[in-house]
């Protein structure tokens, strides 16, 4: 008898912190500015590279700014900048219904955003001209996106608020 009253007091228990609110309305905010700034990324800088002038520029063997690395990192930087567009669109969508997957791919987006900065750095230092004009933007991202990591990460897999909206 006294078991049955156990399992009645569990099974009422209150949800706690749970729903769309509190410190995922900042993740929220995130996803919608870093589609923003894809698309800027997009259409200022990675399409306009592969304009006729500037691709013969660049990937020429003629041209004087040539380094065999530049065709690499545009088609890289491009592919990236889609893709993670297109996977922040699926997390919204995930994020939305309240999918279980969500957190883990938060963690994917938060982890790749910092591997693949660091493997843009590592590929830009290795081309002299962009060594030359770089200021040191791409180490200033790489340290937001740790930063990034050592915060988030860690709250997508300890939140309450993260485990009762996602998990249960």
């Amino acid at each position: 008898m006294e078991a049955v009253k156990q399992e009645e007091k569990y099974q009422y228990r209150p949800l706690g912190k749970s729903g769309l609110g509190g410190w995922l309305v900042l993740i929220h905010i995130g996803l919608y500015v870093t589609m923003i700034m894809l698309l800027v990324q997009l259409f200022q800088y990675s399409l306009p590279a592969f304009g006729a002038e500037t691709w013969n520029t660049l990937t020429s063997k003629q041209s004087e700014y040539y380094h065999v690395l530049w065709k690499p990192v545009i088609i890289f930087e491009a592919l990236y900048n889609f893709t993670f567009l297109v996977f922040s669109i699926y997390i919204l969508f995930n994020f939305y219904s309240k999918k279980m997957i969500f957190p883990r791919l938060m963690i994917i987006f938060y982890s790749a955003s910092l591997i693949i900065g660091i493997i843009d750095f590592i590929l830009m230092y290795q081309i002299p001209l962009a060594r030359e004009l770089g200021n040191g933007e791409s180490i200033r991202g790489i340290f937001k996106s740790a930063v990034a990591c050592a915060i988030w990460i860690p709250y997508f897999t300890k939140s309450d608020r993260v485990y009762n909206t996602f998990i249960k």
